[in-house]
C-alpha cells in the first residue's frame, strides 16, 4: 500500500490544503493528515477539533485518515509505513523552507520522499492565520474554508 503524510498545523484547515489533498489521495492508496500538536504555535483550534475539521472537510475523499503528532514527522512516517510526505508550495519564499526539511527529514527517515506539490493559483494567498484575521474581524471567509470550518469559527469567535 502506497502512503503519504501531509503534516501540518491545519489550524484551521483551508481549501489551499483541500486542494493539495485531493490531488494526492488520487496519486496513493492512502493519504494521512498528521495534525501538529505544537502547543508552542497558539493553535485557536486543539488537535481533536483539527482533526474532526479535517474528517468532515474530507468526507468525500475515501482514503484519508488523520492523526496528531507532537513528534518528528520522519519517525510518524516510519511508524504508518508512508512512502513519502507531501507539502503544498504557493510562493517560490516557501521552497527553501521545504528543502531544509525535506532534506533533514530524508536524514532521519531516508525510506521516506519529500514531494512538493505545487498549490493552485486561486489559493496561493490562503494561509491559517490569514484565514483566522478575517474570520476575527468578521470578513467573508466562504470561499476559502468548508462550511464546517467556516461554523467552528463563528463558535471561538463568537460570530453570528
Amino acid at each position: 500500500m502506497r502512503i503519504v503524510i501531509y503534516p501540518g498545523t491545519f489550524d484551521p484547515i483551508h481549501n489551499g490544503h483541500l486542494d493539495i489533498a485531493e490531488r494526492a489521495a488520487t496519486l496513493f492508496d492512502k493519504l494521512i493528515f498528521a495534525v501538529a500538536a505544537n502547543a508552542e504555535k497558539n493553535p485557536l483550534f486543539s488537535p481533536k477539533e483539527r482533526i474532526e475539521m479535517i474528517m468532515k472537510s474530507t468526507e468525500h475523499v475515501p482514503n484519508v485518515e488523520a492523526f496528531s503528532t507532537d513528534g518528528l514527522i520522519a519517525d510518524f512516517a516510519r511508524k504508518h509505513r508512508a512512502a513519502a510526505l507531501i507539502r503544498g508550495l504557493r510562493h517560490v519564499s516557501d521552497f527553501e523552507f521545504e528543502f531544509q526539511m525535506a532534506t533533514m527529514n530524508h536524514h532521519l527517515n531516508s525510506d521516506v520522499s519529500t514531494l512538493l506539490m505545487v498549490t493552485s493559483e486561486k489559493f496561493i494567498h490562503l494561509n491559517s492565520s490569514v484565514v483566522k484575521d478575517v474570520a476575527r474581524l468578521k470578513g467573508d471567509i466562504s470561499k476559502f474554508v468548508p462550511n464546517n470550518v467556516m461554523d467552528q469559527l463563528k463558535v471561538k469567535y463568537n460570530l453570528p
